[in-house]
């Protein structure tokens, strides 16, 4: 059912806007606030509101990094340390958390994170946490050191490792035990979704995300494009690529989660067997998973008081429960394979590919935030006539760990989640339909289609044209309709919080101050747009005053106007 709104986007969205960047980019030889100023200096606040975007994102992006570093660092222990519960401090049990929830959430939420029970609590920073974020931002610094040349081997490095890694997973995926359930279950369409809002949310998201629309880095980086590079061919291709890595990484995805839906399944099968197996004596073999269920209603009927009193302890297995668990975001990524991982045989040598590789993706997307950062700052000759470009580079970096502090802090999970739901949704839409409608309508679709001919070699088709005039804008309008209703309809905003005493997740109101940043994050960005035109209207307005005052003085003065001459008696003044 996702698949169906996502193949809308990519043909309506993605493609058309990935060319419409590469393209002002390439043409325009400059990093994304220099680009939209050619064009118009009164769009000089889309570049601006861009790079703030990709300065949000790179600081809380990275601590997804040091995540990574951290759970790679602890891949080579055996047994892995969230295969089982930590004993408790007297050694005569386990950890009393641990045992309302699982080793790998407790891994996560207590030994990771060291969660605060809500955001009002901040506590300290966690200094594990700061000296790997500290790790990640120095590797990130490392790649980017050289310039646009060094970015480019690394991310040879940083691109073709993953495909190894997801394919070495989709052999092993395929061979565990209960990837078909996972399988099935993908593939297994869910109509209804067409009709809830989110969903079609959700795949521009995705293709916004996935592709680095509006953030200003594929401008950033086709400026250092060839002018007669064929932009056209290659948005077609990377659109193309990268939505078959998406659908290939799924298969892979849902084949492990199939894998672990169906151990847990089992599991707590097993488990209710052992409990009335020893609760009613029954004989070895007599109560199986097949039968299950014939021989819970017997044992209801002829004993019924003691089944009322198991009946508590009694779970409510079932398989497709397990797979309609909604899991993403750093669940996905650090819970669920993890948890897979750990009942993997050679489960060291999986959390070590699995941990690296999402390393490598996570340092690729560093790469282009950063770009979209830096290259704005170097095309400036005020900064680069007095800094190098490695002092900026370790400048941004720094400032940016600094800040990435916060989010190594007990309730640091919780601010993450705000800058991850609110820094950039809403932005990226209002950036890329102001792109949109900026070189259709202000520079002009006939001037630029004359510029891509002259870039490429050939004439602009009907495919493109009509997207970004008419299709693109009238659907990202839509999205930003959807996006703000569905807020509005949702009432106070709330977040996931974690309860150490349940050992589960729990819903909490933001408190008043996290709303007020919630509206900075969002306001910061967008209002760049508006704020950008006014201060250039102003600009404009204040010299052409100031030239008409010049103008008005050399006329009566140095012209000797008659009311300004009488006046003067000094030779030097006239």
């Amino acid at each position: 059912g996702f698949l169906i709104p996502y193949v809308i986007m990519l043909i309506v969205e993605g493609m058309p806007l990935l060319y419409l960047e590469l393209a002002v980019g390439q043409r325009m030889r400059k990093g994304s606030i220099g680009a939209w100023k050619i064009i118009s200096p009164y769009l000089c606040g889309v570049g601006v509101a861009s790079v703030v975007v990709s300065f949000f994102l790179s600081m809380y992006y990275n601590v997804i990094n040091a995540w990574a570093f951290w759970y790679l660092f602890h891949s080579f222990q055996d047994p892995l340390p969230w295969a089982t519960c930590p004993l408790n401090s007297n050694r005569t049990g386990y950890e009393e958390e641990c045992e309302k929830t699982s080793s790998t959430q407790y891994f996560w939420y207590r030994q990771t994170l060291n969660i605060s029970p809500s955001l009002e609590t901040s506590g300290n920073v966690q200094w594990e946490q700061a000296l790997c974020l500290t790790l990640a931002w120095l590797v990130v610094y490392l790649c980017i050191l050289r310039g646009t040349a060094s970015t480019g081997k690394v991310v040879y490095v940083t691109a073709s490792l993953p495909y190894c890694v997801l394919i070495i997973y989709l052999i092993r995926g395929l061979t565990l035990h209960g990837a078909v359930n996972g399988l099935i279950y993908m593939f297994t369409p869910k109509l209804e979704q067409l009709s809830n809002p989110k969903t079609w949310i959700s795949a521009a998201t995705q293709i916004f995300f996935s592709l680095g629309l509006g953030f200003g880095s594929l401008i950033a980086f086709a400026s250092y494009n060839d002018p007669s590079n064929n932009c056209e061919r290659h948005a077609i291709i990377v659109s193309l690529i990268n939505s078959t890595t998406s659908i290939f990484a799924s298969i892979v995805t849902f084949s492990i989660y199939g894998f672990k839906a169906t151990f847990n399944y089992e599991s707590c099968i097993n488990k209710v067997i052992l409990l009335l197996m020893n609760t009613f004596d029954l004989e070895e073999g007599s109560l199986t998973a097949d039968n299950l269920s014939e021989m819970k209603d017997y044992l209801m009927a002829a004993h019924p008081q003691e089944y009322a009193q198991l009946l508590p302890q009694l779970k409510n297995c079932s398989l497709e429960a397990e797979l309609d668990t909604a899991v993403q975001g750093t669940g996905l990524a650090f819970i669920v394979y993890s948890e897979a991982i750990k009942n993997m045989e050679v489960s060291q040598l999986y959390s070590v590919l699995y941990f690296a590789m999402l390393l490598m993706l996570g340092i690729g997307s560093m790469l282009g935030n950063i770009a979209a950062i830096l290259t704005p700052l170097t095309d400036s000759k005020a900064i680069t006539s007095r800094f190098s470009k490695e002092v900026i580079s370790g400048f941004v970096c720094f400032i940016n760990c600094i800040i990435g502090l916060i989010f190594t802090m007990e309730a640091g999970n919780y601010w993450f989640d705000i800058f991850n739901d609110y820094a950039a949704t809403l932005s990226l839409l209002l950036i890329v339909l102001v792109e949109t409608i900026a070189v259709c309508y202000i520079y002009g679709l006939r001037r630029f289609e004359k510029d891509l001919h002259m870039m490429i070699g050939r004439k602009l088709n009907w495919y493109w044209k009509t997207m970004w005039a008419f299709a693109s804008p009238l659907l990202i309008i839509s999205l930003f309709i959807f996006y703000l209703t569905d807020y509005i309809l949702t009432g106070t905003l709330q977040y996931q919080a974690w309860d150490s005493t349940q050992g589960q997740l729990v819903t909490r109101d933001y408190p008043s101050y996290a709303l007020a940043v919630i509206g900075l994050l969002v306001a910061s960005s967008t209002m760049c747009i508006p704020l950008g035109a006014l201060l250039t209207f102003i600009r404009k307005r204040l010299k052409r005053e100031i030239g008409e005052s010049w103008c008005y003085i050399y006329q009566k003065v140095l012209l000797g106007g008659p009311s300004v001459v009488q006046k003067t008696s000094s030779p030097v003044t006239r």
